[in-house]
């Protein structure tokens, strides 16, 4: 009778486990058919709306739509809506695989420096054009963007290896912020007025920069890192358990994070330095695909790149939408979806 009673209970786990699983690819599902939609979407809204039979023909027949509408779609807004999706994924990648490592909800590129590094460097290249000799002029901010992002990242896990304090860690994050910032805005105090202008709409974040090269190169990035982080996924949801806990697994930890850090580095450098300063995706997007999912990273990291390209998609939306006529930078949209959601974390973990 205890053997039967055995053999019915592992039964029912055995069919609970495959209900979650139904549950976890049914939410993969609808997440990446809602941002194919957005997609559509944000390609057919604008000044001039389309029809899903243009968007799609001006797509995948252009010989058959007139040459503004294909100008228009292919042109313009097709990588304006692809550099969104993006961006949503690497951003919201990052974060999820950030917050995992550090242990930390409210971890994000956008907390822990990344995002003021970024914008240090194209303070640097739009204020005084300083920048590496030989890039060309029209990719010297991205360029710099993507170096002082990258080299902050680096320079955190320079940090963590000495000290292996994962709180120290984020401490000294959130000192790059402030450094950064200071030192943002010591330029701005010296810029002249059109490169004042110019370097304030670029930290404002927005996909009007959004071209071919830009989303070949983001889009580059993305599929050579994704594969990477799933790959990881067992190992990062044992660190979940714990550091110790992890290590007794035969996990080194500190070569898994030193891994992560790499990948979080590419994709939010790339990021940022393409569309400017675009904050909150990275701490939203996760966050909410840990509601739908839990911590299994086998899905918590796909559905929280998802979650990402559905949030930053329909922001794109909503950027052209507010204002008729006017195309609002993107990160302030992002920013006042993103602000209400980091209060309520912040109060959360005060209750822990």
């Amino acid at each position: 009778m205890n053997q039967l009673e055995a053999i019915t209970s592992q039964a029912q786990l055995h069919s609970a486990y495959r209900s979650v699983l139904r549950k976890r690819l049914a939410i993969s599902l609808l997440l990446a058919v809602a941002v194919v939609c957005c997609l559509v979407a944000d390609i057919a809204l604008g000044t001039t709306a389309f029809s899903l039979g243009d968007v799609v023909r001006a797509v995948f027949m252009p010989a058959s739509v007139d040459p503004d509408t294909q100008v228009i779609v292919r042109e313009l807004r097709l990588p304006f809506a692809l550099m969104a999706v993006l961006v949503g994924v690497a951003l919201s990648l990052a974060g999820a695989e950030m917050q995992t490592i550090l242990n930390n909800p409210l971890a994000s590129p956008f907390t822990l420096g990344v995002s003021s590094a970024a914008s240090l460097g194209a303070a640097l290249a739009i204020v005084l054009d300083l920048g590496i000799p030989g890039v060309p002029g029209s990719w010297l901010i991205t360029v710099n963007a993507f170096i002082f992002a990258f080299g902050s990242v680096l320079l955190l896990q320079a940090v963590a290896s000495m000290t292996g304090g994962v709180q120290t860690l984020v401490l000294f994050g959130i000192a790059l912020v402030f450094s950064f910032n200071a030192m943002v805005a010591l330029l701005q105090y010296l810029a002249s007025a059109d490169a004042l202008q110019q370097l304030v709409f670029w930290s404002m974040g927005s996909l009007n920069r959004a071209s071919w090269p830009a989303v070949q190169t983001l889009g580059l990035v993305v599929l050579l890192v994704l594969p990477s982080s799933v790959r990881a996924a067992w190992q990062m949801t044992t660190l979940r358990l714990g550091e110790e806990r992890a290590a007794t697994l035969g996990i080194d930890v500190a070569r898994l994070r030193f891994g992560a850090l790499l990948r979080i580095s590419l994709l939010a450098a790339t990021a940022v330095a393409f569309v400017g300063t675009i904050g909150f995706i990275g701490l939203v997007g996760p966050h909410i695909a840990r509601m739908l999912i839990g911590e299994d990273h086998r899905f918590y990291l796909p559905v929280s790149a998802l979650v990402g390209a559905l949030i930053m998609s329909l922001a794109a939306i909503v950027s052209k939408q507010l204002i008729p006529g006017v195309i609002l930078p993107v990160g302030i949209v992002t920013a006042l979806v993103g602000v209400p959601l980091f209060i309520s974390l912040i109060f959360k973990q005060g209750r822990k």
